[in-house]
C-alpha cells in the first residue's frame, strides 16, 4: 500500500495546486513539449520525449521528503484540468528557495501564473518559514518578470549573457522576496 503524498494541496480562487500523479504524464509531455513553453524555461527538455514526464513525476515525493524541492501541478479548480507546473528548489539550510514555473501556451495571459506564484510564495515564506524566495527569467521573456512583479517580488539584478540555452547565451533577470515583504 502506498503512503499518502506528503506534498500539500494548495487552493486559490480559481486553481488547485496539487501533487502530480503518474496519470498526469501525457498532459505534461504535451504541454511542456510545446516549443514556445520550452523556449522560455531553462530546465525544460526539448523535445520532450516519451517517458520523461513519468521519470520527472517519479522524483517529486522523495525530493520533497529529502527537503530538495516542492512541486505542484497547476490545475483549474472548476474542471481539474492540468495547465502547468510550479515548484520550489529548496536550500533549507539557508531558508532559501528558487521558484520556477510554466503554463501551457493555451492558458497564457489569463492570470493563472500570477495566482499560482502568489500562493506558492505564501506557502514557502509562511508555512515553510523560508527567509527568501527568488526566481529568474530569460531577458527575452519579460512576461515572466511581470508575473513576478505582480506577485510582489522585487527586481534584484540581471546576469548578462549568463546562461547558454538553445545555442545562445541569454541574460538571466532575477527577482526576490523576503518573508517580511510578503503581503496577504
Amino acid at each position: 500500500m502506498m503512503s499518502e503524498n506528503p506534498i500539500p494541496t494548495l487552493e486559490t480562487t480559481r486553481l488547485l495546486l496539487r501533487p502530480f500523479v503518474e496519470n498526469d504524464a501525457p498532459i505534461v509531455q504535451k504541454l511542456a513539449g510545446e516549443e514556445d513553453v520550452a523556449r522560455n524555461t531553462l530546465a525544460m527538455p526539448f523535445p520532450y520525449l516519451e517517458g520523461m514526464a513519468e521519470a520527472w513525476i517519479g522524483t517529486h515525493i522523495n525530493d520533497f521528503n529529502d527537503g530538495k524541492s516542492a512541486i505542484w501541478a497547476i490545475t483549474l479548480k472548476d474542471s481539474c484540468q492540468l495547465i502547468g507546473a510550479i515548484g520550489l528548489s529548496l536550500q533549507l539550510q539557508y531558508l532559501l528557495a528558487e521558484m520556477g514555473y510554466w503554463i501551457g501556451k493555451e492558458h497564457w495571459n489569463q492570470g493563472y501564473c500570477t495566482e499560482a506564484v502568489k500562493k506558492v510564495l505564501d506557502f514557502g515564506l509562511k508555512r515553510m518559514n523560508l527567509h527568501k524566495v527568488t526566481a529568474s527569467h530569460f531577458g527575452n521573456n519579460p512576461a515572466s518578470g511581470h508575473v513576478m512583479e505582480k506577485a510582489g517580488m522585487h527586481y534584484e539584478g540581471t546576469l548578462r549573457s549568463h546562461m547558454m540555452h538553445w545555442n545562445e547565451y541569454k541574460d538571466l533577470v532575477y527577482y526576490g522576496i523576503f518573508r517580511e515583504e510578503l503581503t496577504s
